[in-house]
């Protein structure tokens, strides 16, 4: 697999069109986060989304490209959740047609290795209850439960996972 890397969502048309296409090509996370039908991906809503997302006080919103310059991924990251003062990844999002291909594991690593190097102690994101195949896919790269609770923005049920960092 190519190196990959990232950089800021920039909101223009083709990266927004790209953004779409991730979602729509993970259907199984859209019908389970309920915010938007895998069928009909809505992109101005998507970039109000993640514009508000952007516009939060420590959260980025990244792109991840290959070395081919491909929309591979998205990730959101916030530098510290206001409850426990952790990073937090909010989102890792891969392109349904590149599942089991090792895309998440890499995106995985560099944010791990980013906070790594910051000299943070662990790293945190949460887990929608009603997707299995997430869970296992974090559990399998050493990420550990901590707590279940609803999310913050929409209520809904999920597992909160840790991975220290030293």
């Amino acid at each position: 697999m190519s190196p990959l890397s990232l950089s800021p969502l920039r909101f223009t048309a083709d990266e927004t069109a790209a953004v779409v296409g991730l979602y729509a090509s993970n259907p199984e996370y859209c019908r389970a986060a309920g915010e938007y039908e895998p069928e009909d991906v809505p992109a101005d809503r998507v970039e109000a989304d993640l514009r508000e997302e952007a516009g939060t006080e420590g959260c980025e919103v990244l792109l991840a490209r290959d070395g081919q310059d491909r929309i591979v991924g998205l990730l959101c990251l916030l530098d510290r959740h206001p409850t426990d003062g952790h990073p937090w990844i909010g989102l890792l999002l891969v392109h349904g047609s590149l599942h089991r291909r090792g895309v998440g594991r890499q995106l995985a690593g560099m944010v791990e290795e980013r906070f790594r190097h910051e000299g943070r102690e662990g790293l945190r994101l949460a887990v929608l209850e009603n997707t299995p195949a997430s869970l296992a896919f974090w559990t399998s790269l050493g990420w550990r439960e901590i707590d279940r609770r609803s999310d913050r923005r929409l209520g809904r049920p999920c597992v909160v996972l840790h991975k220290p960092l030293v």
